[in-house]
């Protein structure tokens, strides 16, 4: 019987924020010693990046798990509920288990003099969790960086992955693309194979650097040898390699995440994990990953995506032109203060007819206020609102019946709009 109550566990692994992000791994290394080593029973793939790990990860777990394998899928942040953060075959640690586990982690944490953030608290519970589980391979997202992350506690996972990097969190990881990479290469572990996302040579010769250093193989996807057949709201069809697939995530990065998971499933099979091609077709065209451009209305239609930088931006820009290239679009948009929101939205304006201003759920928002008075240098009509389901009512009334409405600007807020839309 529980002691602890499923919001006690929430509030104490919330209660810890004041720590904020503190690099090293000696806090997650003490605690999960205390804990026995449960990541020492398990088998990983990494992986890392500043854009495309969730979609990499989600398209991972979903392929191993319909090659048959027991899979769990741990990343972050989350949309709606803290349990979507640790997965079990798909489904989220349900709350009377997490309940449970933090009761099991508390002490623990209390007796150590060096207390572990919020962070490498909700890392150890996941990876107490799938190894209680005997889960067969745990598709383990970075949470910030990768050399001094919490994740980075394992020892050799089957293979690294690195995603797209670009400057986000630069007053931690560095202002270049070559340091932050750096940071993201941390993950590669010596003699152990890494998959990259095709990139600039800039960040291309750190990480083959890296790799060569530690006698690690490195699989660069080549994103020439994606050829696309059909593209619609529906989903997208493409080869890789001369090989078909079909997923339901939109845009062309999303083709080129595709392309980076092949690759690692590729090494998986090189290692004795047995993926037939069925099985990898069947996993990436069954994934689900929300608030990654998902349209979550077909008429009028309504698109929320999660992007909070300046790639994510592009990104969202171009899958605006791509799927709505003679509509109106309302941008419903919220940013964080610290992000580059100058620099997304000089990506995001050109593709916009309006602005509809709200403020995310997070002490480090911009108010809706502070950004309506910054849009106004657009000329475009701009209009800000007091709360996140009166800027979803709004902007939907400003669209009409023959505009379309796009959420962007933070995941902070994705979650909410997605329950104002009737999606949980």
């Amino acid at each position: 019987m529980n002691t602890v109550t499923y919001q006690e566990a929430i509030e104490y692994i919330n209660g810890v924020r004041w720590l904020g992000s503190k690099p090293g791994l000696e806090r997650i290394t003490e605690l999960l010693g205390r804990l026995g080593d449960p990541q020492k029973k398990l088998k990983f793939v990494h992986i890392a990046g500043t854009n495309g790990k969730g979609s990499c990860a989600a398209m991972t777990a979903s392929v191993l798990r319909a090659a048959g394998y027991r899979t769990g899928l741990f990343t972050s942040p989350y949309l709606w509920r803290f349990n979507e953060r640790m997965q079990l075959n798909g489904r989220p640690i349900e709350d009377d288990v997490l309940a449970a586990i933090t009761e099991t982690i508390k002490p623990h944490a209390e007796a150590m003099e060096d207390h572990p953030t919020e962070f490498e608290m909700m890392t150890a519970a996941a990876l107490l969790w799938y190894a209680e589980e005997k889960c067969d391979v745990v598709v383990l997202e970075v949470g910030l960086g990768g050399r001094f992350d919490a994740t980075n506690v394992i020892e050799a996972p089957e293979v690294s992955v690195i995603m797209n990097i670009g400057l986000d969190h630069t007053e931690i990881l560095g202002d270049t693309l070559a340091k932050i990479a750096f940071e993201k290469a941390g993950i590669i572990k010596p003699g152990f194979p890494c998959v990259l996302y095709q990139q600039t040579e800039e960040v291309t010769d750190v990480v083959r650097t890296i790799c060569a250093e530690r006698g690690s193989e490195l699989r660069i996807a080549d994103f020439s040898a994606i050829k696309p057949e059909f593209d619609s709201l529906e989903g997208q069809v493409f080869t890789y390699k001369n090989e078909p697939y079909a997923i339901p995530l939109l845009g062309a990065h999303q083709m080129k995440n595709a392309a980076v998971v092949i690759e690692a499933v590729g090494v998986l099979r090189e290692k004795g994990w047995r993926i037939e091609q069925d099985a990898l077709e069947h996993g990436l065209y069954a994934v689900s990953w929300p608030a990654r451009f998902e349209l979550l209305r077909e008429e009028p239609p309504f698109v929320v995506d999660g992007g909070h930088n300046v790639q994510c931006a592009e990104t969202v820009a171009d899958n605006l032109r791509r799927y709505f290239p003679d509509t109106r679009r309302v941008l419903l948009i919220g940013v964080l203060r610290d992000k580059d929101y100058e620099g997304m939205l000089s990506v995001l304006a050109p593709a916009a007819d309006a602005f509809v201003c709200v403020t995310p759920d997070s002490p480090r928002a911009l108010p809706a206020e502070e950004l309506a008075a910054y849009l106004e240098r657009y000329g475009k009509p701009v209009t800000a609102c007091g709360s996140i389901r009166e800027g979803v009512s709004e902007a939907q009334d400003q669209a009409g019946d023959d505009a379309m409405v796009c959420a962007v600007g933070s995941l902070y807020m994705a979650g909410e709009i997605r329950y104002c839309m009737g999606m949980y």
